[in-house]
């Protein structure tokens, strides 16, 4: 597929994650952006690993699953892997392929450097797993 950093800069911009933050920041964080593609089947975060990165859905669908359990499928857009990049600890889900998929990476070590520089970028990131927790509770607690 072979985004330029422009066309990484569009796709960030249309993901909540990354909504107001400056044209700074997105450049930043577009040049630094990796594409990968993964091809149905595959594993492109596997639970119990280590986490070195956020990933972008651009292309194709994605399943997260927790052990057997199906916890979310994924769709262009959407975005997953940020809470191993916080805590640094091992990712939580596994996330397959279920059609070939291509997605942008961000490495960990340029995601904090980017939420310590962008408070706009911090705030988002607290809005979405706050609403990710909401989203558990109402589905497992209540």
């Amino acid at each position: 597929m072979a985004l330029d950093t422009n066309a990484k800069r569009e796709w960030m911009a249309r993901v909540a994650l990354f909504r107001g933050c400056s044209p700074d920041a997105l450049e930043r964080l577009a040049e630094r952006m990796g594409e990968v593609e993964f091809p149905a089947g595959h594993h492109i975060v596997t639970q119990g690993q280590v986490g070195s990165g956020l990933y972008i859905l651009v292309t194709g669908r994605a399943r997260v699953l927790r052990g057997d359990d199906l916890i979310a499928d994924l769709e262009p857009g959407d975005f997953f892997g940020e809470l191993a990049v916080l805590d640094q600890m091992p990712r939580s889900a596994t996330v397959i392929a279920l059609e070939p998929t291509t997605c942008l990476g961000l490495a960990s070590w340029d995601l904090i450097a980017e939420l310590e520089r962008d408070p706009q970028l911090a705030l988002n990131l607290l809005r979405e797993l706050a609403g990710r927790i909401r989203f558990l509770e109402d589905q497992y607690i209540y």
